[in-house]
């Protein structure tokens, strides 16, 4: 099988889609973010066993250099390196353009400079912020309603234009929002499922009337490889949805009912978006992909709900349940 990058492969779905490559005969190159304490991130709690088949590339996205020695010699990049914390994008607005866009800038140039097979461009559902109709189709119009989408929606068409200016063969990945284990307590289900784990009465959350479209990791993964592996998808962007949606609220009374159902909800202050920021609504459509690439999700939420408590189970301790993680 051919040889690819990931970038960002130390973080949640990263770490993932990387384990997945290497299983259907990938050669994996897995570009993590470079620190001092020599940790992969999520990779580090990947089988050994795979984890030994992984070419290992540390450096940072926003330089330019460093990307493209990663870049060379690779036939298709997934890029995923990506600031994805809303609430953190309010106070560091320029990490996540120098990330985000430039990040996406650099792969691109690199793509293009050694002639890259394929280029998957990670993209996200945050991007059409609050649902103006739904299901969600890849029409629907962006709105940036926090720092974090604008600088996606920024990076997608940054990609868009390297496809019509160079011929550059990108496809936009937009996945919903994604849960699973591995994942960090910024995102709301290991935050519900690691307060109550840890004893928890009162569960802390923002808003709870929000909707979401939530893929369990697997599915969101195998969606990846599927658009990176049909011819149809070069210059398109696609949605990864369930077309299924679900409240907050009801979501974290689901999981309150499988693990204490004598816990009550708390809606904490400090967890609240600004009120114009808050995405209200998103379902999306999965039609596209569907008829693209004959993906299909496989896991129920409740499905993916028990197999993400039952990996937090096993690994609570590294989650700070008495802090706001944003």
């Amino acid at each position: 099988m051919m040889k690819v990058l990931v970038t960002g492969a130390d973080g949640f779905i990263g770490s993932h889609l990387t384990e997945e490559l290497v299983k259907k005969g990938y050669e994996v190159r897995a570009f993590t973010y470079y620190n001092s304490f020599g940790t992969w991130g999520w990779l580090d709690m990947m089988p050994a066993e795979i984890l030994k088949s992984v070419e290992i590339f540390s450096g940072d996205i926003r330089d330019p250099n460093g990307v493209r020695m990663a870049v060379k010699g690779v036939e298709e990049i997934f890029h995923l390196a990506a600031l994805i914390a809303i609430p953190f994008s309010f106070h560091s607005p320029d990490s996540y353009v120098d990330t985000n866009i430039k990040g996406t800038l650099n792969v691109l140039q690199a793509a293009r400079d050694y002639d890259t097979s394929k280029v998957l461009i990670t993209s996200t559902s945050e991007v059409y912020g609050t649902a103006q109709y739904v299901p969600i189709d890849e029409k629907h119009p962006y709105q940036g309603q926090s720092p974090y989408s604008a600088t996606k929606i920024g990076a997608d068409r940054l990609a868009e234009s390297f496809y019509r200016s160079f011929e550059t063969p990108i496809s936009i990945v937009r996945p919903f929002n994604t849960y699973g284990p591995r994942q960090s307590a910024r995102a709301v289900i290991p935050t519900i499922i690691s307060q109550l784990l840890a004893g928890k009465k009162e569960i802390k959350l923002g808003a709870l009337s929000p909707t979401r479209d939530f893929n369990y990791v697997k599915d969101t993964v195998a969606g990846f490889i599927s658009i990176a592996e049909s011819d149809r998808t070069i210059g398109e962007e696609i949605n990864i949805a369930t077309q299924n949606e679900i409240s907050i609220g009801e979501l974290a009374s689901e999981i309150i009912s499988q693990i204490n159902p004598d816990a009550r909800i708390i809606c904490e202050e400090e967890r609240l978006r600004p009120e114009k920021s808050e995405v209200n609504r998103l379902l999306g459509s999965n039609e596209k992909i569907k008829r693209l690439t004959g993906w299909r999700p496989q896991y129920s939420l409740k499905e993916g709900l028990q197999k993400t408590i039952d990996w937090v189970k096993e690994n609570n301790a590294i989650y700070k349940t008495d802090i706001y993680n944003i």
